[in-house]
């Protein structure tokens, strides 16, 4: 299995000939407002016969790209809607009307169900997003190879379950740039982080026995975000620096061959 690193969080996982997407996305906009067409992401290199993604926040959750990387029909694996009202859903809203417009072939997965797609088996794991809405990370099995995929999770207590029943991993990307959001619909703000920061991203590749522990959801040009959305200023060095020998930073549009 070979996984390509496509920018922010997104992946590009290929085995058996088939390709398989996780939280692909070509606009950032609604993040980055100073983020410019083009910039910062790859695009696939074929069309996909499957997509997950971890949440319905719309860095995570791009159905017109999805629409234009997958195959006619192809299963998108995505966790439940959110409950509550609008005020509570506000930031999956739009991701939501999204996949109905562009009538995407959207299941929903419950934590630890497995469906197999194509070469590959997915796995639904528990995660805990920071803004409170529902989130999932992924286990994704193929050629006799093991990857995480954390969305961008939060620290939480189910690392060492998720570890017991899958690790250890070929390579886990974990998010780390340890955002700290102050959002309208959630105040007083929480001045801790909404996302893994670098040493949090660090000791959860340890739990989970990674081979490689990849970072990932972050910029390294820092472009402009919303209002209310402030990073690790060097999540690249940080990560180095707590995760040792297993950091392996992979440039948007690289590869990493898990089989050598």
């Amino acid at each position: 299995m070979r996984v390509r690193r496509l920018g922010w969080a997104g992946l590009e996982m290929e085995a058996g000939g088939e390709r398989l997407l996780i939280d692909y996305v070509r606009d950032l906009s609604p993040l980055f407002t100073g983020w410019k067409p083009g910039e910062g992401l790859a695009v696939p290199s074929g069309k996909a016969t499957a997509a997950l993604v971890t949440h319905l926040h719309r860095d995570h959750t791009d159905a017109s790209a999805l629409a234009d990387a997958l195959t006619p029909g192809a299963p998108v694996l995505r966790p439940a809607p959110g409950h509550g009202d609008d005020v509570d859903n506000v930031t999956t809203l739009a991701a939501e009307r999204e996949l109905a417009v562009h009538r995407l072939a959207a299941e929903v997965v419950d934590t630890w169900s497995t469906r197999e797609v194509g070469p590959f088996s997915v796995t639904a794991v528990p995660a805990v997003d920071g803004l409170g809405d529902p989130q999932v990370n992924w286990v994704v099995q193929a050629d006799g190879q093991r990857v995480f995929h954390g969305g961008d999770t939060m620290f939480h207590g189910f690392w060492w379950r998720v570890a017991r029943r899958f690790s250890p991993f070929h390579a886990v990307f974990l998010p780390a740039n340890g955002a700290v959001v102050d959002a309208p619909h959630l105040q007083p703000p929480s001045p801790l982080p909404a996302a893994l920061d670098p040493g949090q991203a660090a000791a959860a590749a340890e739990i989970l026995d990674a081979r490689y522990a990849v970072p990932m959801h972050y910029e390294t040009e820092q472009p402009d975000k919303i209002a209310g959305y402030v990073e690790n200023s060097d999540p690249e060095h940080e990560f180095r620096t707590h995760a040792g020998r297993r950091a392996r930073v992979l440039a948007v549009g690289e590869w990493l061959d898990l089989a050598t």
